[in-house]
């Protein structure tokens, strides 16, 4: 029966084909031919000056507009990313109004939107791994955020938000290309350069090579950081109607000083401590190193009919190597410093990703109204390898004589035997998904479909296999155009997210199910150079994982215990205004604000803040270009148990400005100037494990020179 299911995906497949070519053949209106080429420039974001888009695919894989888009979306593009400095994956969560980082140190970061947890993200629209990447933004022309569930494309996936990254491709047919210099706070340092060149006469063949290096330390003692990034592709139109794309890279970062875990927020007899920003309880030798390798292979068709067929592999691994010590504070002396115990711990992780996704775009007319059929297959699998080294118990760290309060990280490194095994894991989804795009009335869009999804999970380990066969996943939405400017929109999706959190005993928990609703409305102005939304939302989902209050480590591992949580709804609201109310003033407004409870009413996941407001502008007279960003974040706690009583370390609601200003001194050359947190607010960014804190960014400033050429 397996067989046979997964021979008819493809079966499908052609048979949607031969019917959008026959619907086609039935209509009489005959579509004017577009080069491939001119397609592929619609949506980009680079060299346009803008802080909206065209259309965007991340949804559900139709050439839409934002305003077309039943859910609310967002797009980062590439001049946001240089106005305001953007160069990690983290720059883009935390400023993103409604999308939640919480750091657990220095290397981890847990993403949040709407109350949940972000656990995939895209890269040209194949989703990979879990875990926020080691990703730099040089080698992106924009993100595409779309909040909530999107499960039609994804498969299985929590209702919060997909963050599609869009690669940069070889579109010049001449050699062009710019260098980038920047320094700034903390010895920060970085280079960039980028070279676009046409491979034959007429520019049919073109490639483009990126790439960046960088080091910097930060506000925290001991800590530095070194990045290198490398990336290349190769575009080619073999015709007016067929493009292919093969490109591939690589990024290694290596860090010094790690810290696991935040500094210690209360002392033995329950009292409030009150440590340094720059503090950082950690041994010299705590490291954590990162590498990152892919590859991808794209080739896209159009047929004289306008039906398009798309074929694309992604190639991903990613690894880590880490040697971290983790601080027990519960005997923390409030007079002396003392008391503290460090353990440590030493491991490495490989995760290996291969996708296939195939899908044929098919345009038609029916009804006298025109139409579009999106169908397609994808495969993956996610092969994932722990090793671990475990501590030879005499030569474990001793503090006892090291006082927080005049820390010495000169600390003796523990032994450990040599590495085995601590997990191996293989994931897989086989899947097909269908949507259309259906014109009802003049005004009237249906954009309706389904994925049925097969998932299977094999933990060799632990010798446990997990299967979930013929997971049927709906979506359906309705555009009403009220007029030339303004709709509405309306849209469903169901949940379903295989879990790899465990209980503090190490069994996974059950898959998380549940139900997206969305609603809201939608503004195009000043000739599409402005899109605006409002959406309210409401989820419904069960098997929500929230960090064990007890603190307890999963058997055998670093990561925290989860617990399960039934009836959780989230509801809310989401305001986004982005791109140019005039020329050369560009604006961006993000607002979000939502309710996350439990059956019982009662709030979870108090750690992420119920509401953001995020207001950006920048404003060009002649050479000239200044403007900034004002960032509010509302209250957050976590309460814990402590030996003296229960307790809540809170965060009140605070707001950072930042401000830049760039000068061209002529068409080739600038200079810009970045300033974040002006006024040096003191707040805490996350509250890891309930009882330590990690402070956010103090003020900073970086100066970048950049040549076009």
């Amino acid at each position: 029966m397996k067989t046979h299911k997964i021979k008819v995906i493809p079966l499908s497949l052609y048979v949607i084909l031969a019917l959008g070519t026959s619907l086609y053949a039935q209509g009489t209106t005959v579509l004017e031919e577009i080069q491939v080429s001119d397609k592929a420039l619609h949506d980009i974001t680079e060299n346009t000056g803008s802080y909206t888009t065209g259309n965007m695919k991340t949804a559900t894989k139709l050439d839409l507009s934002i305003r077309e888009t039943p859910q609310s979306v967002v797009v980062i593009t590439k001049q946001q990313m240089e106005d305001f400095n953007y160069t990690s994956f983290e720059d883009i969560i935390n400023n993103t109004a409604g999308l939640n980082p919480s750091s657990f140190g220095t290397e981890t970061v847990y993403m949040t939107a709407r109350g949940f947890e972000i656990d995939y993200y895209q890269i040209d629209g194949i989703p990979t791994s879990r875990y926020v990447p080691a990703i730099d933004l040089s080698m992106y022309d924009r993100v595409e955020v779309v909040k909530g569930a999107n499960g039609l494309m994804t498969g299985a996936g929590n209702p919060a938000a997909s963050i599609n990254l869009v690669r940069k491709h070889a579109n010049s047919k001449e050699f062009t290309g710019n260098i980038t210099l920047q320094g700034g706070s903390w010895d920060a340092y970085r280079g960039d350069i980028d070279v676009s060149t046409p491979l034959n006469d007429d520019g049919s063949v073109r490639a483009r090579l990126v790439t960046s290096y960088g080091e910097k330390d930060l506000f925290k003692n001991f800590y530095s950081k070194d990045s290198k990034t490398l990336y290349g592709v190769v575009d080619a139109d073999i015709s007016d109607n067929t493009r292919v794309s093969i490109g591939a890279s690589y990024l290694k970062q290596d860090s010094k000083g790690s810290t696991w875990g935040g500094l210690p927020a209360f002392f033995s007899d329950g009292t409030v401590t009150n440590f340094n920003r720059k503090d950082s309880f950690v041994p010299k030798w705590a490291y954590v190193d990162k590498e990152e390798k892919s590859a991808f292979l794209n080739l896209e068709h159009y047929f004289d009919n306008e039906i398009k067929i798309q074929a694309n592999y992604s190639y991903y691994n990613t690894s880590s190597k880490n040697h971290q010590a983790y601080m027990n504070i519960t005997n923390l002396n409030r007079t002396t410093g003392l008391g503290a115990t460090m353990s440590s711990w030493k491991g490495r992780s490989e995760d290996v990703d291969n996708t296939v996704d195939l899908y044929a775009s098919i345009p038609f007319e029916l009804a006298n109204r025109n139409h579009e059929l999106i169908t397609g297959i994808m495969y993956q699998n996610r092969n994932t390898d722990n090793f671990s080294n475990e501590l030879i118990t005499s030569t474990k760290i001793d503090i006892t004589n090291n006082s927080l309060y005049s820390w010495n990280a000169n600390i003796d490194e523990p032994s450990y035997e040599s590495e085995k095994r601590s997990g191996e894991t293989t994931n897989e989804q086989k899947a097909a998904y269908v949507v259309g795009r259906f014109s009802l009335l003049d005004d009237l869009t249906l954009i309706t479909g389904g994925r049925i999804t097969n998932y299977e999970s094999d933990d060799k380990f632990n010798n446990h296999k997990y299967e979930q066969k013929d997971i049927f996943i709906p979506y359906a939405g309705l555009v009403y155009n009220i007029d030339e400017h303004h709709s509405i929109y309306t849209s469903y999706t169901d949940i379903f997210q295989p879990q790899d959190n465990k209980d503090k005993s190490g069994k996974r928990l059950d898959p998380k199910e549940g139900n997206n609703y969305e609603a809201g409305v939608k503004g195009e102005y000043f000739d599409k150079k402005l899109n605006a939304s409002l959406t309210l939302f409401r989820i419904e989902e069960d098997n929500v994982a929230q960090r064990d209050p007890s603190g307890a480590f999963i058997p055998g591992t670093s990561d925290v215990a989860s617990i399960a949580t039934e009836g959780v709804t989230s509801k809310g609201i989401e305001i986004d205004i982005n791109g140019e109310i005039i020329d050369n003033w560009n604006v961006g407004l993000g607002y979000s604000h939502f309710n996350l409870k439990d059956a019982d009413n009662n709030a979870i996941n108090t750690n992420n803040t119920r509401t953001q407001i995020m207001l950006s502008s920048t404003y060009k007279i002649g050479q000239l270009t200044f403007g900034g960003s004002v960032d509010f974040q509302g209250k957050t706690y976590e309460n814990f148990t402590h030996t003296t009583g229960n307790k809540r370390i809170q965060q009140d609601a605070f707001t950072i400005v930042n401000a830049m200003a760039r000068y061209e001194f002529t068409k080739s050359l600038s200079a810009q100037l970045n300033v974040n947190n002006i006024f040096d607010k003191e707040y805490y960014a996350n509250f890891p494990y309930g009882n330590q804190y990690v402070y956010g960014d103090p003020r900073n400033a970086t100066v970048t020179l950049k040549y076009k050429f």
